[in-house]
């Protein structure tokens, strides 16, 4: 844990108390997960944080060695949790390559293995570049989706990129068809990427957060009747705050409901160089 706490997700423990995990980095620059449990309400506050990482990068050469970054973490039919995961290469002719991966295990006690040595998906005709932060809901009829970034186009700079979000579908949430198609783009040249799609199921009507990229990274909101077609209405978010950690940017959001009110937890400057923090809805 030497630099970042970034891509915060939560899971609840008891009462008001949430674990939080989120990707953190060595000095070598390669992401593990870690965790700091808060107590969430009036005045939110830390309780205890990892003495160790619950899931480090990977044996060389295979697709999360440099790193991972976490997607979305969800209760199995076992009753224990699936981490959903990007891990990442460092590239060649272009800056890097990234995959999807899963780790299993308990959030609660904490403790997390790979599910295999490879990727979930990974580059292949629908996505020949790169994939990104998986976003993972099963719906009541047992149909696993998820949200997840991917590559337009690519190059030798990571200003080149050409980033969208596209949906895939799954009977088991192992085995995942996807199209293609992107359901949510940047608006090019004005945007260069949305990326880290968060999407909640509100009664049938979908509502994603995301990071989209101008200059730096702010936060966007969309909503959909089917999970695909989705409408953007970014001025209903978070901006960046006028001085402090946050006041160059803000993304990474993960929105969860408690005490009948909607939370954030966002990355600030660099990333998450400057650590998390927690927003809460403003009732009309």
């Amino acid at each position: 844990m030497n630099s970042h706490t970034s891509l915060p997700v939560p899971v609840r423990l008891e009462a008001d108390i949430y674990r939080i995990f989120f990707s953190t980095r060595d000095r070598e620059q390669r992401s593990s997960v870690c965790w700091v449990d808060i107590v969430i309400g009036e005045q939110p506050k830390v309780l205890r944080s990892a003495g160790v990482p619950v899931l480090v990068p990977g044996d060389d050469g295979t697709f999360d060695d440099s790193g991972i970054g976490v997607g979305s973490i969800l209760v199995d039919e076992a009753g224990g949790h699936r981490l959903y995961y990007m891990g990442w290469n460092i590239g060649v002719r272009a800056p890097w390559r990234n995959s999807i991966g899963l780790a299993t295990g308990n959030a609660r006690i904490p403790e997390f293995g790979r599910f295999s040595a490879g990727p979930l998906l990974d580059r292949s005709p629908a996505d020949p570049f790169s994939l990104s932060y998986p976003w993972v809901l099963r719906g009541d009829d047992g149909l696993w989706r998820m949200w997840y970034g991917s590559n337009l186009s690519w190059g030798r700079d990571k200003d080149d990129m050409h980033h969208a979000i596209k949906h895939a579908w799954s009977g088991d949430g192992l085995n995942w068809i996807r199209d293609g198609k992107s359901v949510l783009a940047p608006q090019w040249p004005r945007e260069a990427a949305l990326a880290r799609p968060c999407v909640v199921n509100a009664g049938g009507r979908y509502e994603m957060w995301f990071s989209y990229r101008k200059t730096t990274y702010q936060i966007g909101y969309a909503h959909s009747h089917d999970g695909i077609n989705w409408e953007r209405e970014d001025t209903l978010n978070l901006g960046p705050s006028a001085e402090g950690w946050d006041s160059e940017m803000v993304c990474y959001p993960c929105v969860f409901k408690h005490l009948n009110k909607r939370w954030m937890l966002y990355n600030g400057n660099g990333y998450g160089a400057s650590g998390f923090g927690l927003a809460v809805e403003e009732w009309p």
